[in-house]
């Protein structure tokens, strides 16, 4: 199945991560969570990759740059565009997790105008990349921010993140949640430098627009000087620095990204406010969310002709939206020793999906999980992509390919009465798979405790691959049943 692309859609606008402190969790853990937004081609396969160690002197080849390897790098499993040796989301065998967002800035306006004019501008290391360098090196959330803001300071960020768009197009900064069991950092990047915030406690939560003002806890040398040279804050004002404020390029539609920020701090502050604490299942419907019970009674015709950009996002026929939630991830960072790191995580849009239990210790993935398309899964710099294509061996296709069914056609005719159908036999086996989760999870601890780290590891894979048949078979299922509504 061939998907037309948008050619109105071609600018990186949307990605939502929060992350929610275990002082505010119904768990005790640290929850992190992410939607990643790609264009409508952009599978998105999960990827898994050992701890490994590297000979002395040997290189990475990413995007745009090689780098040298580090002597060690730990197991991660990241959501991986088909085309990126990074990560959208991903979470290391320490239990460090980590989300990323496309952020638009005035150096990064610079560097595009000039590359327009046929200016040289020198290429380095895309987010995503920088995402899972900070997970195969950094045990703490803490070290996983100290190895990524070295290697921005020495490499930068210019280059197209975009399948198929040159870099004037394409190139942007991030900003991120770092996560481990005990704090988050956000951290905020402008080229070659950077800033951040430590979360010890409550939430947080970001989209594509620089969220840290005049309160932070580390930057680079030299941030405000260059803000100040380059005339975005005035001297008069440098011991009221505002980050935020300096290094927002304006230019840029701010109402994109901050009514979906807001709305995830509105939710998160309800959960509170209602609940008293946020559960698992406040994070799915945070990540689900449509502005839904909100002034605007969520999507005036159906969530998949979207008239805003929601959290859960869906392609627009007019373009503004510049695809869909490409995947999903709810990360639980436990701090004792009885529970284990979970990374919970469907690709496509999460109204549509299932969240999969997934184990960093279960040292794999079945195989369908990290298929792309026609295409298939490479490195490659994005201005030299082709776009992907369906594939009946790529769980992410499969997927997408259930949202098209869903929705009947590109206007959605047929999404509300059919995504009710799907999503009460979703939430169904959503929810034994929590249950039977606890459980597989209890025995892994007790295999490991017992110095059985290889059945723990069999056992927690057994468990997923499981969870990936049913998932299927359950696909098939509704569609069936939903063809003759």
């Amino acid at each position: 199945m061939a998907l037309k692309s948008n050619s109105k859609q071609n600018l990186p606008w949307s990605c939502d991560t929060f992350v929610v402190l275990p002082d505010v969790t119904a768990n005790g853990a640290v929850m992190l969570g992410k939607n990643s937004d790609r264009p409508v081609f952009d599978c998105q396969p999960l990827m898994y990759f050992p701890a490994r160690k590297h000979e002395a002197g040997s290189k990475i080849k990413l995007s745009y740059v090689e780098i040298p390897q580090a002597e060690e790098t730990y197991a991660t499993i990241g959501s991986s565009p088909y085309w990126c040796w990074g990560y959208e989301e991903g979470i290391n065998e320490y239990g460090v997790a980590i989300g990323n967002e496309a952020i638009f800035t005035k150096d990064l306006a610079e560097a595009a105008e000039a590359a327009k004019k046929g200016e040289k501008i020198p290429e380095g290391i895309l987010g995503m990349e920088l995402l899972r360098l900070g997970l195969e090196r950094g045990k703490t959330a803490r070290e996983a921010l100290e190895v990524m803001t070295t290697l921005i300071e020495e490499y930068g960020q210019w280059g197209s993140g975009v399948p198929t768009s040159d870099h004037s197009k394409g190139a942007y900064n991030n900003s991120y949640i770092i996560a481990d069991k005990t704090e988050a950092w956000v951290l905020e990047t402008v080229g070659k430098h950077w800033i951040a915030k430590r979360v010890g406690s409550g939430y947080a939560a970001i989209s594509n627009e620089p969220s840290i003002r005049n309160k932070w806890d580390l930057m680079s040398d030299h941030l405000i000087e260059n803000a100040i040279s380059k005339k975005w804050w005035p001297e008069e004002k440098r011991d009221t620095f505002d980050f935020a404020f300096a290094y927002t390029d304006f230019k840029r539609p701010l109402q994109l990204s901050h009514i979906r920020a807001q709305r995830m701090r509105q939710l998160l502050k309800q959960a509170l406010v209602e609940q008293g604490k946020v559960s698992f299942e406040w994070m799915k419907r945070i990540l689900r969310d449509h502005y839904e019970d909100t002034f605007l009674e969520g999507p005036y015709f159906n969530a998949a002709l979207p008239d805003f950009l929601t959290i859960c996002m869906h392609s627009s026929p007019a373009g503004f939206t510049w695809g869909n939630t490409a995947s999903s991830s709810i990360f639980i960072l436990p701090k004792d020793d009885d529970h284990l790191p979970v990374l919970w995580w469907t690709p496509v849009t999460p109204c549509t999906g299932l969240y999969l239990p997934i184990f960093i210790y279960g040292k794999g993935l079945p195989e369908i999980l990290s298929n792309a398309g026609t295409v298939g899964k490479q490195v490659i710099a994005p201005p030299e992509v082709k776009e992907d294509t369906f594939s009946e061996n790529s769980y992410w296709w499969i997927f997408k390919d259930l949202l098209e069914t869903i929705k009947g056609d590109e206007y959605g005719s047929r999404f509300e009465v059919r995504q009710k159908i799907v999503r009460e036999i979703f939430d169904e086996l959503e929810n034994s798979w929590i249950i039977k989760t606890a459980a597989v999870e209890r025995d892994a601890v007790s295999l490991m405790k017992e110095g059985k780290d290889e059945k723990a590891a069999e056992l927690l894979w057994n468990f997923t691959a499981s969870c990936v048949n049913e998932a299927l078979a359950t696909v098939k299922k509704v569609k069936d049943i939903i063809s003759s509504v």
